[in-house]
């Protein structure tokens, strides 16, 4: 699946959460480039890239190998969650009902 953030987080602070977040869940960094990362582990793969887009917004891009709504796929979204609050650090997350 793919999965897609834009934020205000420049793009080597959001590829340094990448690198401290997801070895946190048994993935090991495979490659790596400037823009991107690749990390697999028993969950899965995930790349990760994140470039400057339209000024001041960091577009982030992360396509994982699985089919669904997958545990891999739902702590990529768990990471949005962690780009967003060094974005705004009073964020609160909220079921949205």
């Amino acid at each position: 699946m793919r999965h897609y953030h834009r934020t205000h987080v420049a793009p080597a602070v959001v590829l340094e959460a990448a690198d401290a977040y997801f070895p946190t869940l048994d993935l090991t960094r495979q490659a790596s480039s400037a823009r991107s990362r690749t990390f697999t582990g028993e969950l899965g793969t995930v790349k990760v890239s994140a470039r400057p887009e339209g000024g001041h917004y960091t577009f982030i891009e992360a396509e994982t190998d699985q089919m669904g709504e997958s545990r891999l796929d739902r702590n990529v979204k768990r990471f949005f969650v962690r780009v967003h609050r060094q974005a705004d650090p009073s964020h609160k997350l909220a079921a949205a009902y």
